[in-house]
């Protein structure tokens, strides 16, 4: 280094610094990191820093190093003092103990994702274009189970590295699910901070999010089946109707709450991750066996037939005081994974005609959208909740198979659909684009009323927004869930939509669990430009129902993990073959109910955090007694 380069290094050591140690928003809007309630239940870290790129780290370290190695004090130098026992491996510091994401060797000079693109394009050139009689690029990763020339969407085991903004997204998101649970029940609040009754539906994901926490190092095996035991024994015991839960119920008595329903759907949210945790603990362990038997209990109980009073169909709910609401499922929504699990049933399954009544009212939601021809439904959570447990990539039930597309291509379409009408924005929000959209079921800043936009503008509380046939609920709120949640189906535009928001927004509306739940730019806040710097609305609230799917899709996307286990469990395969699925991994013959599918060759690695290592025993993150 020249002697006219040595002024900077103070500064760039003094600016890394401050960027690396703040927390606070930008300026007129910072939004207070999501603390414990006085009374909160789960086992809470403090908040962390907004995730800043890898890249910084590394500036700041090398820059430190430059004034330690290159003085002339009689101290070692760095690399020999990080050998003497000092915590350090390599030349590289130790990150602190509530340090986020995944933990390497100093890092090489940072290369823009682009390389990594270009790379991967190069080599699908030649791939591609090569006389070779090996089948191309696109088919061959999809291991023969797609449908030839049907998507150009990257399987999990073809994608490149992301950026480590997702990796910090997807810890952040995990956290939700294992600090603010009950651990002595498993209870997942509906919401938080604000004060919340548990969600079954919520402890679905929950059970779902334990595993993904395991593979990822986020915590110890041990830890999760800790907390899977306890929510397990807890709804082996819980009041039921037949083998369905209440939606709400209290967080610690687990009592009936706010009059809630018995609710099917949210059941069978709840079955889906009780299911998951019965294929992925399959060892001969006495706790993985426990938990396989509860798992086993909990769903033979459930009695599909007594939900319909009008049979073939399932009913939405009941309730004690008013019996089974008046209306059923009918498709095309989220209650398709109802369907299946109850055709799956080793005890008391529903009839096959009950997916002929499903699938009977399809052809009024098949049409083309915004340049998209698929089966719509409004909000993205609809196209979205089952896949996080089934792999509908190359199986067709009938419906599908006359289509010639299958649920994965129909909910990419439908994933396009929602970020072109973004594009269009025709009632004029602010802030809608191309890298910033995404409706599904969410809060929102009214009930109000606004005058602005030159119009009077009808703001929704909490409410199902989105894109379908003759049905547009949309009042310029995003939530980002909606596309993240779809990072597998269509990955080109649901990565830099990502990164968009959270580049424009920063803290305002990402915090100690990820990105809060919803945000509005179109209200007007303290601002008073015409294109706001930040959201004038932003939901105080993550939701457990918001949070699941982004945390398990985007575990999906990197290493297909829940498919792979879900793949092996005979309930699951039992109920897509009776309604009629056939194909893909289907053909491939049953697996058995706890059979782990071997990851494929090249499959996505994934990443191992030193944090769960011996000492993650002392960390925050280990289950409170």
């Amino acid at each position: 280094m020249g002697s006219y380069e040595r002024p900077l290094v103070l500064p760039l050591l003094v600016a890394c610094c401050a960027l690396l140690s703040g927390r606070a928003g930008a300026a007129g809007h910072s939004v207070t990191p999501a603390t414990p309630a006085p009374d909160s239940i789960g086992v809470l870290r403090p908040p962390l820093p907004v995730a800043l790129d890898p890249f910084l780290a590394d500036l700041e370290d090398r820059t430190f190093r430059f004034f330690w190695e290159t003085g002339n004090a009689p101290t070692p130098p760095f690399a020999s003092i990080a050998a003497a026992g000092f915590g350090l491996t390599g030349p590289s510091a130790t990150p602190a103990p509530d340090s986020i994401g995944e933990l390497h060797p100093p890092l090489p000079v940072a290369l823009d994702p682009f390389v990594a693109d270009l790379e991967e394009r190069a080599l699908g050139f030649f791939w591609e274009t090569g006389n070779a009689p090996t089948p191309p690029l696109p088919s061959s990763a999809a291991g023969g189970s797609g449908l030839a020339g049907h998507w150009a969407t990257p399987t999990p085991e073809t994608t490149g590295a992301l950026d480590p903004f997702f990796a910090d997204l997807e810890e952040r998101t995990f956290r939700f699910f294992w600090e603010t649970g009950n651990p002595k029940n498993g209870l997942i609040p509906d919401r938080y901070p604000t004060p919340s009754f548990a969600s079954i539906a919520a402890v679905g994901f929950g059970l779902t999010s334990y595993p993904i926490g395991v593979e990822r190092g986020y915590i110890l095996r041990e830890a999760a089946r800790a907390r899977v035991l306890a929510t397990l024994r807890f709804f082996v015991a819980a009041d039921n109707q037949h083998g369905f839960f209440y939606h709400f119920i209290d967080m610690r008595s687990g009592a009936r709450a706010s009059e809630s329903e018995v609710s099917t759907v949210d059941t069978a949210l709840l079955l889906a991750g009780v299911l998951f945790v019965q294929s992925y603990f399959d060892s001969q362990d006495p706790q993985d066996m426990e938990i396989r038997a509860l798992a086993e209990e909990i769903y033979r109980r459930v009695d599909w037939t007594w939900a319909q009073p009008r049979p073939p169909a399932v009913a939405l709910a009941w309730t004690p005081e008013d019996g089974f609401a008046s209306l059923d499922w009918n498709g095309y929504n989220e209650a398709m994974l109802v369907y299946l699990l109850a055709l799956g049933s080793p005890t008391h399954p529903v009839g096959e005609q009950a997916w002929t009544q499903w699938t009977s009212s399809y052809d009024k939601h098949w049409a083309t959208l915004y340049d998209q021809t698929y089966l719509s439904f409004a909000p993205l959570f609809g196209h979205q909740y089952t896949h996080v447990w089934v792999d509908f990539r190359g199986i067709q039930d009938g419906y599908m198979r006359d289509h010639g597309l299958d649920y994965f291509e129909n909910s990419r379409r439908a994933t396009y659909a929602q970020r072109r009408y973004a594009i269009a924005n025709p009632k004029q929000w602010q802030g809608y684009g191309k890298n910033v959209w995404g409706m599904s079921a969410s809060d929102g800043p009214g009930p109000a009323r606004e005058s602005n936009l030159g119009g009077d503008r009808r703001f929704l509380k909490y409410a199902a927004r989105g894109v379908a046939v003759g049905r547009i609920v949309d009042d310029g709120t995003i939530a980002p869930t909606a596309a993240i949640s779809s990072l597998p189906f269509a990955p080109e535009i649901v990565l830099p939509a990502t990164l968009e928001m959270y580049r424009r927004f920063g803290s305002s509306i990402y915090s100690s669990y990820g990105f809060l739940d919803a945000f509005n730019a179109s209200v007007r806040g303290s601002q008073s430009q015409p294109q706001p710097v930040l959201p004038g609305w932003v939901d105080p609230d993550y939701i457990g129902i918001d949070q699941g799917p982004i945390l398990a899709m985007i575990e999906n996307y990197r290493s297909a993990l829940v498919w792979r286990v879900m793949r092996g469990n005979s309930y699951v395969r039992e109920g897509l073959e009776r309604a009629g699925f056939s194909g893909g991994w289907l053909a491939q013959g049953p697996l058995g109910p706890t059979a782990l599918a071997p990851a494929p060759l090249g499959q996505y690695p994934l990443v191992l955090n030193p944090l769960a290592t011996a000492a993650l025993v002392q960390s925050p993150l280990a289950p409170t007694p």
